[in-house]
């Protein structure tokens, strides 16, 4: 997980686009940045960020494109999550923000993009789909046991212990968390997270605001997993971004989505890992993410 700052970059970024919101099926307010003009292009983001984490990507973009990029609910710009909350809740905000923009193009990044390829399902809004790495498992019991002591370490008040659990279990930590011993983990996610509320952190939504949220992805994870033979139903053009530098677990599900969407391209961009589609200061690297959506959406 990186540090959340705001350079120059960032800032200018900022200054071009204009906020608005849209009302979801259950009166959920969704939050979203709207840049550039062309066909509408949604950006849906994925755990431990906001729209916000997105903002270089969709500058980018904008060229060509009318770029959306809502804050999913529970997060920045968007309401709470609901006491009945399920993926399907997400599926009704994205066709609110569908019907509200006109767009026809969605590009899910991790959690977001399992939103997407269920979404997909039933959505004919939706023309074109491109996902960058949605965490799906063969099974549901690897993320299930990972939601559960996730859980428990929260309810316990040992929220950096809870975020190392994330951070472990999705593989997505830095190499060196693997050598390091577990106590020193939770000792430095705690004092990095002190650290955080002590500076500004500009429009990021800083970990401790974000950490309640990894329930709800987890979830959806747990709920989609084990499901992947649903999405040969999806006959869109679907684009399958992925980077040579993420966990082996996403890069097979990608594989396995290739070999079951009807339509389905899939890309690995070399030197990148799963944070690729975020902004360079939060260590993304969203140009080569940017060119290969010109080009599928073009």
């Amino acid at each position: 997980m990186a540090v959340n700052t705001a350079d120059p970059t960032t800032i200018a970024v900022q200054k071009q686009y204009t906020t608005r919101s849209v009302t979801s099926k259950d009166g959920t307010t969704i939050g979203f940045r709207q840049f550039g003009q062309g066909p509408g292009l949604i950006l849906l983001h994925g755990m431990m960020s906001s729209g916000q984490n997105h903002t270089q990507l969709a500058s980018a973009l904008a060229d060509t494109f009318t770029v959306y990029a809502p804050d999913r609910r529970g997060r920045g710009l968007s309401g709470p999550y609901s006491t009945d909350y399920s993926i399907q809740k997400e599926v009704e905000d994205l066709d609110a923000l569908l019907t509200e923009t006109g767009a026809h193009y969605i590009f899910g990044v991790s959690a977001g993009g399992v939103v997407s390829l269920k979404a997909a399902l039933t959505l004919p809004a939706i023309h074109k789909l491109a996902v960058f790495e949605p965490p799906l498992f063969m099974d549901s019991a690897v993320p299930a046991a990972l939601l559960a002591r996730f859980d428990r370490e929260m309810a316990q008040g040992k929220q950096a212990a809870a975020l190392v659990t994330a951070m472990k279990g999705s593989q997505l930590g830095p190499p060196i968390f693997n050598l390091m011993p577990r106590r020193l983990l939770e000792f430095l996610t705690g004092k990095f997270m002190a650290s955080e509320e002590k500076k500004a952190t500009g429009d990021y939504l800083p970990m401790r605001t974000l950490a309640p949220t990894l329930h709800y992805d987890f979830e959806i994870v747990v709920e989609m997993s084990g499901k992947l033979e649903s999405f040969e139903a999806i006959h869109n053009q679907v684009l399958l971004l992925g980077g040579s530098k993420s966990p082996a677990y996403m890069k097979a599900a990608l594989n396995a989505l290739e070999t079951i969407l009807p339509q389905a391209e899939r890309i690995e961009l070399p030197g990148v890992g799963h944070d690729a589609s975020w902004n360079s200061d939060i260590g993304g690297k969203p140009e080569p993410v940017a060119r290969e959506l010109h080009r599928f959406f073009a």
